[in-house]
């Protein structure tokens, strides 16, 4: 009658538990979905459009200004005054602003220095910083960290794209390693089942003793627990799946039963270039958000080095009644107006104390800088171990789950020829499911570890 227990485990073995159609969802097809539609890559790219706006912002500190003027007054049937004037001013990124103007004044009370022709005055010139200003001012330093800002938000971008490839990848390798759990505790389930048949057919016709069916039973209860908190698993790690799957429309997307992922150990192989990642980290984005952040501060140094710097404001228009007699002007000959502004503090404390500032603080994020470098590199190195650890242990583990294997089918040919207990084959197989669970969990891990690899050295879904 042992001969009908090994052929029910045979029959056990056999069995597709999932025969049924199934949609294969691979891992390929999944990160690239979620890198197209889930709601932190539509985020990230936002960010995108921030820098170009604020570099947008900052230009309009160029932006032509129209303005115009006009005051009266007319007291007891006389015009005291009636002055009117209309201008543009036209500030440059070289620091030179030009400005034109016509007025038109006239009244009784009219200040002499006022009086202009009966059909006005028009005039043209520029305003010129010749010390401080010359180099950089307020709105070209807020231009150009701007732009800086602009450039920095593609590495805060990718920032946030390599941090949502790392937890998709290990949110999809999770929910296949539940997967692949839950399909091996069916399969022990099933055997158990046979088992007990088996033995429960061997009971009732003399073979067995009443105890070994209870053995069977509570092998078979115990499986089947196992399998329900494999069930349980496998619905937490689907859920979490469900929270990186949106639609083009920006709407969740739930899994169906029939989705399933790809298998944790397939053939294709899994290759990483060590020496490419360790080239890569020198341009991660972490560390080009610290170099964006020192171009920042060196804007800021400029701009404060240029106060120590005396003001000294050149300011020269030509004056004439009609546009086309400009160009018969020359300079401090006849019909312009010039000024000249000069100041300076005499101990210029605020100055160079806001410069020292500035230069302390680009030694400190200088030094913070080199930390954080070192602190990336070692990570990259200690994730480049971890790789190639779990590479080897896989290779080894695999042979131990072969020679787990074979000694199970020992396990059964002894018990098939009376050499062996059903307990000590309920052990081997324990063992087998096990290590098998094991070998499960050590696929899932390298391909996590590969994603942490790669994050590591800044790459995500490149």
């Amino acid at each position: 009658m042992k001969k009908i227990l090994i052929t029910f485990l045979l029959i056990a073995g056999s069995i597709n538990l999932h025969a049924q159609d199934t949609d294969t969802l691979s891992f390929d097809r999944y990160i690239e979905w979620v890198k197209a539609y889930h709601p932190l890559s539509a985020q990230a790219d936002i960010l995108l459009t921030m820098g170009d706006m604020e570099v947008r912002k900052a230009r309009g500190g160029f932006d032509p200004l129209v303005y115009g003027n006009l005051d009266k007054k007319s007291y007891d049937e006389k015009t005291y005054y009636d002055k009117r004037e209309a201008g543009i001013s036209i500030p440059t990124w070289a620091g030179i602003e030009l400005n034109g103007l016509y007025e038109q004044n006239s009244g009784q009370y009219l200040n002499p220095e006022n009086a202009v022709p009966d059909g006005g005055l028009l005039s043209a010139g520029a305003s010129v910083n010749l010390g401080q200003g010359l180099l950089m001012d307020d709105r070209r330093a807020g231009l150009r960290k701007a732009q800086i800002y602009q450039q920095s938000t593609e590495s805060d971008r990718k920032r946030m794209l390599n941090e949502l490839y790392l937890q998709a990848t290990g949110t999809y390798w999770n929910w296949s390693l539940a997967y692949a759990n839950r399909t091996l505790q069916e399969e022990g389930v099933e055997l158990a089942k046979a088992r007990f048949q088996a033995v429960k057919i061997s009971y009732e016709q003399g073979d067995f003793p009443a105890i070994d069916t209870v053995e069977a039973a509570t092998q078979l209860l115990n499986r089947t627990f196992n399998l329900q908190k494999a069930e349980n698993e496998l619905f937490l790690r689907t859920q979490e799946l469900n929270n990186f799957l949106w639609d083009d429309s920006g709407n969740p997307i739930a899994l169906g039963i029939q989705t399933v992922p790809e298998q944790l150990g397939s053939d294709e192989p899994l290759t990483l270039n060590q020496e490419e990642l360790r080239i890569l980290v020198a341009d991660h984005p972490e560390l080009r958000l610290v170099d964006y952040e020192l171009a920042g501060l060196d804007v800021d140094r400029r701009l404060k080095a240029q106060q120590i710097i005396p003001v000294v404001k050149l300011k020269y228009n030509f004056l004439s009644e009609e546009l086309n007699q400009f160009d018969q002007t020359g300079f401090f000959e006849n019909n312009y107006k010039w000024g000249l502004s000069v100041y300076t503090p005499l101990m210029w404390r605020k100055a160079r104390g806001e410069t020292r500032l500035v230069e302390a603080k680009i030694d400190f994020k200088e030094n913070s800088r080199e930390l954080k470098e070192l602190q990336i590199r070692t990570k990259l190195e200690n994730e480049l171990n971890n790789w190639n650890t779990l590479n080897a242990q896989i290779t080894t583990y695999i042979q131990n789950v072969t020679a787990l294997e074979m000694l199970l089918q020992g396990e059964l040919r002894r018990f098939e020829i009376g050499e062996s207990s059903l307990f000590l084959v309920n052990s081997r197989e324990v063992s087998v499911f096990s290590s098998r669970v094991t070998l499960n969990e050590l696929f899932t891990k390298r391909k996590i570890a590969f994603a942490k690899a790669r994050f590591a050295a800044g790459v995500g879904f490149e």
